[in-house]
């Protein structure tokens, strides 16, 4: 029997964790003793993998450590313990020109993502110069091709930021991160600054992408309509963990978390009795400071036990490609998707977004 290896993915996170101290004067950690909270871990043992030419959904709360994994990523910030590889090799702590360029991200928002004062050609001209992608004869030509496949003209090179819409500016922000020719784009919520009637474009823009050049892109979203409709597969994230990953099939339609099922079952539906009590979250998140001991979603599961009280779960297989840290994972009910969560094939993603 021959047993095919997969590939090695793009890009594989290890047990990556991320701690932030906090300064706090001498007197006051005196005072506090054992009970200084004064460092906060954003990220706790996250292991993660983006296949060739994927859209991986990255979602959850507010809060749970999405954008610092996404900062990691790109090289912006560096995490305290684990590591990063970029096919099958290890990503350095400080990354250098050619290391940088691999990996590149798309804001949240396009306003402040942009320097207002340079020109969108001389924006390009400068990566495609300090870069050495093309010679410096076809960087005019390079920019234009740029410019459209984003959907905009020529014409946009002698303008200047404040002079385009959010969206446009959202696609500018695109064209510069593909300038240096990226294997892998970070999409850090890259629409939710964007009007509702502008989001599905730029939805599309990925799709599109993804198809024409073969890019790996990691979407961090809050908007579970998009992340159904987008992405091949799905990491849900709770307070700095991963807690289910699934093709994004079978994790709309057999989620085996609470966590995950109370996301989806949040997602908006036009119907009388659209909300299912049963699965409604009950109170914040709790302090990353204080993180609960066993299972972290416990002060908030309905299905919670003494056993979740006390042991921490580890993301563990559940069936091929579906992975779930919920130690009653065996035991959760069958989840009976409602019909409103299939949206018509005419109707766009935002049609029944929501944010969480």
């Amino acid at each position: 029997m021959t047993v095919t290896a997969l590939p090695t993915p793009v890009l594989r996170v290890s047990d990556v964790t991320k701690s932030y101290h906090l300064r706090t004067p001498l007197a006051t950690r005196l005072a506090r003793g054992a009970d200084d909270h004064s460092s906060l871990r954003a990220l706790d043992g996250v292991d993660l993998h983006l296949r060739k030419g994927e859209i991986l959904a990255l979602v959850g709360e507010s809060g749970s450590g999405k954008s610092t994994l996404a900062k990691i990523l790109v090289g912006s910030a560096t995490p305290s313990s684990g590591s990063v590889e970029y096919h099958g090799e290890p990503m350095p702590a400080r990354r250098d020109r050619n290391d940088s360029r691999r990996i590149q991200m798309v804001f949240q928002d396009p306003y402040s993502s942009l320097n207002p004062r340079i020109s969108v050609g001389s924006m390009l001209r400068e990566l495609l110069v300090l870069h050495k992608v093309v010679p410096r004869s076809e960087v005019r030509a390079e920019s234009i091709r740029l410019l459209n496949l984003v959907g905009l003209e020529e014409d946009a090179l002698d303008a200047f930021p404040s002079q385009f819409s959010g969206g446009q500016r959202q696609r500018l922000a695109i064209a510069r991160a593909l300038a240096v020719r990226p294997d892998i784009l970070i999409a850090d919520e890259p629409v939710s600054a964007l009007d509702v009637s502008v989001q599905a474009t730029i939805l599309d823009l990925f799709a599109r992408l993804r198809r024409e050049l073969g890019l790996s892109i990691l979407f961090v979203a809050h908007n579970l309509a998009v992340v159904q409709h987008l992405s091949d597969r799905v990491a849900v994230m709770y307070l700095g963990r991963i807690v289910e990953v699934a093709d994004t099939a079978e994790l709309f339609a057999n989620p085996r978390h609470p966590y995950t099922r109370a996301l989806i079952d949040s997602i908006p539906r036009m119907t009388a009795g659209s909300v299912n009590e049963e699965f409604v979250l009950e109170g914040e998140p709790p302090s990353p400071f204080d993180v609960p001991r066993g299972c972290r979603f416990n002060p908030r599961c309905p299905y919670a036990t003494d056993e979740c009280r006390t042991i921490d779960p580890a993301l563990a297989e559940f069936s091929a490609g579906h992975e779930t840290a919920c130690l009653r994972a065996d035991d959760l009910d069958p989840f009976q998707a409602a019909p409103e969560h299939a949206a018509p094939e005419h109707a766009t993603p935002d049609a029944r977004s929501t944010t969480l």
